[in-house]
């Protein structure tokens, strides 16, 4: 291991150490599984905007949109940012301060199961049953790539074996999460989020430098059939380039709807402190997320530049792609001391992106466990202490999960992460805007819209999308419409809700 290596490792670990820090300082605020799971209502209008963002980002920012675009140009990660960009807005807009409100009325329900339960009555706890399973079926697979991508990272960094490394970095993620809960997560994202910005600064003014400079990355991209052009996509094995048709932008649009179902950006929501911030904290993070997705496609365009003038081979599929930011911050470590910190910095910046995530996921999955499904369900009581130790458990035992899934290192980020968040937001997305909007809306429209949206994600994908031509759209849009379908005509050949759920549906 060389001194460059070193110091990018010397980073790496003060960042680590400064986050697992953060977990054991929060570790003694967690009085009960309210603090634990939505610290108890406490955040402020910046911690929100920033922690809702970041966890939200994951890996996907810093090497799975680069990636898409570096292999076909802007079309495909172009709109898919721009459909992110407004349903980041119109789920603060809409949701943010309503759900945050309901939330608290509805028994002060601290987990998205539990507010779809108390919403409508649901004594049987079906429905909250119900949604902590499909919780943990779409996030473990989620939280794998996250660990994933962390072993991808120190695995290229140190030339090192995937396994011990992916192995590493999930136990840091663990300690930190399983110590401190909602609050220190909340707060890590808002320091990993400064720091993911400063890694995509860097990674722009480095790479446009190393391209030769912006007026050859321009000629560069422009050179390329299809690149540069919204309404075609590039084929970088085969040179050409193909229509990117009025039903792909919209099915690529599409990708905003997830918002409405994301459990882990939907807690943030019902944590803020004061709704009357939201406004702040929407402003925050609509501009943020918008910004950084456009650097992060910009990245990839320049990393084209940079493998032209030879600085890093030439990628043919996204395995490869994903790791350019890795390829350009190694780089950056042969120009001197400050370089070799800026290179780690980029690196804590790609560990930031992966570890915001993960440990929201970590914590959602795991109220879904041992909230949901132990105590909701099963009707184990258990003393605030003992719940505290099933909580911290419930984030071990996923993770090992997510560990096992993750041993392959050959799978794609962008595309893991573009399943799962079809499936949370065909399953949640409009269970939560009908709950919110509909006072009509049953617990039977809500339990049938939640089954067809899930169910409608792995028919689609699998079965639907396979045979091409109409049916190749992205499967969360098929999905949405008719789990919504499913709620409104459900509730409409059932009882309507008691007069007690009108009444609540009405004050909030």
């Amino acid at each position: 291991m060389n001194t460059r290596t070193l110091g990018i490792l010397a980073v790496i670990i003060f960042y680590l150490i400064m986050m697992v820090t953060i977990g054991i300082i929060y570790s003694k605020k967690n009085n009960d599984v309210n603090d634990f799971y939505l610290g108890g209502r406490k955040l402020g209008p910046l911690v929100t905007a920033m922690s809702a963002e970041a966890s939200d980002m994951s890996s996907w920012l810093l090497m799975g949109l680069p990636g898409v675009a570096y292999l076909s140009g802007v079309a495909d990660a172009g709109w898919t940012a721009i459909g992110l960009g407004i349903g980041t807005y119109l789920n603060w807009l809409f949701v943010a301060k309503r759900l945050r409100r309901y939330s608290h009325k509805a028994n002060n329900s601290i987990t998205i199961p539990e507010f779809f339960s108390n919403r409508y009555r649901d004594t049987s706890h079906i429905i909250s049953a119900i949604a902590a399973i499909i919780i943990v079926i779409f996030f473990v697979p989620y939280t794998a790539s996250g660990f994933a991508a962390c072993g991808k990272l120190f695995g290229t960094l140190f030339n090192a074996p995937y396994l011990p490394m992916m192995i590493l970095s999930a136990v840091i993620i663990v300690a930190y999460t399983a110590l401190g809960g909602f609050l220190a997560a909340s707060t890590t994202d808002l320091i990993q989020s400064i720091v993911m910005t400063i890694a995509l600064i860097i990674v722009v003014i480095f790479g446009v430098s190393l391209a030769g400079g912006p007026d050859v990355v321009l000629e560069n991209a422009k050179s390329l059939s299809g690149y540069l052009s919204m309404t075609k996509m590039h084929d970088v094995t085969t040179g050409q380039s193909s229509p990117y048709g009025f039903l792909t932008i919209i099915s690529t649009l599409a990708w905003g709807l997830g918002y409405f179902g994301m459990p882990h950006i939907l807690l943030r929501f019902m944590g803020i402190e004061d709704e009357n911030k939201l406004k702040l904290s929407r402003r925050i993070a609509t501009v943020w997320v918008t910004i950084s997705m456009f650097v992060a496609i910009g990245i990839g365009i320049i990393g084209y530049s940079v493998s032209q003038a030879g600085h890093i081979d030439v990628f043919t599929d996204s395995s490869q792609s994903e790791t350019l930011i890795i390829k350009i911050a190694i780089l950056l470590s042969k120009h001197g001391v400050l370089a070799v910190i800026l290179a780690g910095l980029i690196m804590a910046g790609i560990l930031a992106c992966t570890m915001s995530t993960s440990d929201s996921q970590l914590l959602a999955a795991s109220s879904s466990v041992s909230q949901n499904l132990l105590h909701d369900v099963f009707k184990i009581n258990l003393s605030q202490k003992a719940s505290m130790v099933v909580a911290r458990l419930t984030v071990v035992v996923i993770a090992l999960v997510g560990v096992f899934i993750a041993r392959d290192p050959n799978s794609s980020v962008f595309n893991i992460v573009s399943f799962a968040w079809a499936g949370f937001g065909a399953s949640f997305g409009p269970v939560m805007l009908f709950s919110l909007f509909w006072k009509r809306s049953n617990k039977y429209g809500a339990l049938a819209g939640m089954l067809v949206g899930g169910v409608m994600v792995f028919v689609w994908k699998y079965l639907l999308r396979p045979l091409g031509g109409v049916w190749d759209i992205y499967e969360l849009l098929p999905a949405f419409i008719l789990a919504s379908i499913a709620i409104v005509v459900v509730s409409l050949l059932t009882p309507p809700p008691s007069k007690e759920i009108v009444e609540e549906f009405e004050s909030v």
